[in-house]
């Protein structure tokens, strides 16, 4: 559908109002790079793992520490950019991984909704971008990706929706297949909240605890959830008195 209007918009003299063409979207997406290196002290890091849709993100990232070296603002920019993407729609990655300097279409097939583009409207540009920066771009499951998140959750407390697992994910393998060392400065470009992709989680995690809204029934489910895990146990009982489910 992109493609189709964007060629209209040749043969017609309207204006295609997308998300992926509008100025001030490309504008703005470049302060994602602004703040990083600001938040570095002015400097730009190794690697940066981006998800990728469209590939207008990573693209705008490329262009924003390209200006900012322009303008002295960093000393160098050194960064090297990874596409990270979902196997079951990954365009982007296949074609950097091929050597190819054009982008195949596929059909997606993944979990991650918010990144299933399988015609890249800036892949072309994108590729330029990975390559430029000597990037690279990697993909994993639909399996890995909710290992990212859980990752993601458990070690950082962040709650991110599919894309995070993608870029978590990405970056393990990144990391075993040598491309970015333990003591490099990465960034891993997470851009969802997980209330987006809740669904995807169901059966993963442990599931919520429901109480009437009375300190009885607080306290009863305390109890169960203690002599769960320890028995019916003086220690069980003290945590029980004292409100501790450490």
């Amino acid at each position: 559908m992109n493609r189709l209007c964007t060629e209209i918009t040749f043969s017609y003299p309207w204006a295609f109002v997308n998300i992926n063409l509008r100025p001030y979207y490309a504008e703005g997406s470049k302060t994602f790079a602004f703040e990083i290196a600001e938040q570095l002290g002015w400097q730009t890091p190794d690697h940066i793992v981006v998800p990728v849709a469209g590939c207008s993100l990573l693209t705008k990232i490329w262009k924003g520490f390209k200006e900012l070296e322009n303008l002295g603002w960093i000393q160098e920019n050194g960064t090297r950019i990874y596409a990270a993407q979902a196997t079951g729609c990954s365009p982007v990655t296949s074609a950097v991984k091929s050597g190819a300097d054009a982008i195949r279409p596929v059909r997606p097939n993944t979990i991650a909704k918010s990144l299933a583009i399988g015609n890249p409207a800036d892949g072309y540009y994108g590729l330029q971008a990975i390559g430029e920066t000597g990037g690279y771009g990697e993909d994993v499951s639909d399996e890995e990706i909710i290992e990212g998140m859980l990752l993601l959750a458990r070690t950082e407390g962040i709650f991110a929706e599919t894309a995070g697992g993608v870029v978590v994910g990405v970056t393990k393998k990144l990391v075993e297949q040598g491309r970015i060392e333990k003591d490099d400065t990465t960034v891993l470009a997470i851009t969802g909240n997980g209330l987006k992709t809740q669904e995807i989680l169901i059966g993963k995690t442990q599931q919520t605890l429901r109480i009437e809204p009375t300190m009885e029934a607080f306290t009863e489910k305390v109890k169960l959830v203690l002599e769960e895990s320890l028995g019916k146990t003086e220690e069980a009982e003290r945590r029980v008195c004292y409100g501790s489910l450490g």
